[in-house]
């Protein structure tokens, strides 16, 4: 087991970039998810009490943050500017390693108001809190780039909101993260025009986040910045795709500098690969639909090349954004083998393409697909008797790779789909039915622990 490392590094950067804040105070704490698998990799031995007194109400972590810190920043929202957002309903706690010594933060939502919250009420709903839970270790289980959801209490206030059934139950998730640094956190600091924070931000970044030396030219360590990046975010893009998942809100506050992905409000998993799936009932334009994503994500980072074009040449700054098409491509080959389970080739180009077209044709939902696939064997004409996949079965031979955990012998596979999310979600709110919750937890994480064991070398 890991021992716990506390490292508060946010404090370095200085008080221009958060607002100290106190956490609200609610009636209940009653644990609904607490992630102990994720606890031991970062050293927590704690007891149900600890975890509500630290999770639930707050309380300091030995040796980190002494008081939670909302982050500044501003961000494009459907690609219109917002400089009145900020951290409105959550805050940065604690921060602390791993055991692979990456400087992690824990993050809260629905932790109370902030200077930032705009009049409402910084609270979460329990359905918000559940679904953040089921998106997280979902993702998790497909390989993608995810923050994790830590500990989700329920805390026994009442909210109403105009988008589902009110009074509804509340909550508060705190969810572990590879930083809460996002392209918006750059955008305020051009905003107003603050070079030297910029500046400071970048190398914070490069040395906290990256685990690299910044350099003493500014210039330099700005343009090396965007090249992580713009390699993380085409891997982020890619992985969404290879998923079928659909974040449903890609402003430039939710992308992280890190390239991974968090805050999980309007997702959904499409069931077959249709580029025009939406997941917000408000993307009335199918701005941030299933196969726009990765237009998304670059027009975002377009955003983070023009702060930082204020401290580095435009130019260099411009080549590596028109890069990012060709990362993505070969990022979306790499996420989409390793969702086959079949080793790299030397002709995985025409693989990915190839499984790519057999997925467009909606033949057979995504999660089948993968399913009956994995491992690159053919499950039969009689069942995908389109040219589409016999051109797949015919790219596939001699690259078989074993399947020996016993979730492939499922008649079905895991997935999660919405109106699976939203039964769970029924027999919470009316029965306080919490077993298919957990055991789609469960469900999940087998599926996880197949894909890993039955992952091919390398």
């Amino acid at each position: 087991m890991a021992s716990y490392r506390p490292d508060p590094r946010l404090l370095t950067l200085g008080p221009d970039f958060y607002d100290a804040v106190e956490p609200a105070r609610f009636p209940q704490c009653v644990p609904r998810f607490l992630n102990r698998r994720w606890a031991e990799r970062v050293g927590f031995e704690l007891d149900e009490a600890q975890w509500a007194a630290h999770f639930c109400r707050f309380e300091p972590l030995s040796d980190n943050l002494p008081e939670p810190l909302a982050l500044r920043y501003h961000g494009h929202q459907f690609r219109v500017y917002n400089p009145e957002i900020g951290d409105g309903r959550g805050f940065t706690f604690a921060e602390l390693r791993d055991d692979r010594d990456r400087l992690l933060d824990l993050g809260t939502k629905g932790s109370g108001q902030t200077p930032y919250s705009r009049h409402a009420d910084g609270r979460l709903t329990l359905k918000g809190g559940v679904r953040e839970v089921l998106a997280t270790e979902m993702l998790e289980a497909l390989g993608v780039n995810t923050s994790k959801s830590f500990a989700l209490f329920e805390t026994g206030e009442r909210l109403d909101r105009g988008d589902e059934p009110s009074p509804t139950r509340s909550s508060v998730l705190t969810r572990l993260s590879h930083g809460h640094i996002r392209i918006g956190t750059f955008q305020r600091l051009a905003f107003f025009g603050d070079l030297d924070n910029i500046n400071k931000l970048v190398r914070y970044c490069l040395e906290n986040l990256y685990s690299e030396q910044p350099a003493s030219d500014d210039a330099q360590n700005a343009l090396r910045l965007f090249e992580l990046v713009s390699g993380v975010t085409a891997t982020l893009a890619a992985s969404y795709m290879a998923a079928g998942f659909v974040h449903g809100v890609l402003n430039s506050d939710n992308i992280s500098i890190t390239g991974e992905s968090f805050d999980y409000g309007p997702w959904r998993f499409t069931q077959d690969w249709d580029p025009e799936f939406t997941a917000a009932y408000f993307d009335h334009y199918g701005l941030y639909a299933f196969g726009r994503q990765p237009e998304a994500i670059h027009w975002d980072l377009a955003q983070l090349a023009a702060c930082l074009s204020l401290v580095a040449e435009a130019p260099p700054l411009s080549e590596l954004l028109s890069g990012w098409s060709g990362r993505f491509e070969e990022a979306l080959v790499v996420a989409m083998i390793r969702r086959l389970g079949v080793p790299a080739g030397n002709d995985d180009h025409d693989l990915a393409a190839a499984l790519i077209k057999a997925l467009a044709m909606r033949t057979h939902p995504i999660d089948r697909i993968f399913f009956d696939w994995r491992g690159g064997r053919d499950p039969g004409v009689e069942r995908y008797p389109s040219e589409e996949f016999r051109d797949l079965a015919r790219l596939l031979a001699g690259r078989e790779t074993p399947r020996t955990h016993a979730y492939w012998t499922n008649s079905e596979p895991c997935s999660m789909h919405i109106d699976e999310v939203e039964a769970i979600w029924s027999a919470i709110a009316e029965k306080d039915d919490w077993r298919p919750f957990n055991e789609k937890i469960t469900a999940v994480r087998r599926m996880r622990e197949a894909m890993d064991q039955d992952a091919p070398a390398g």
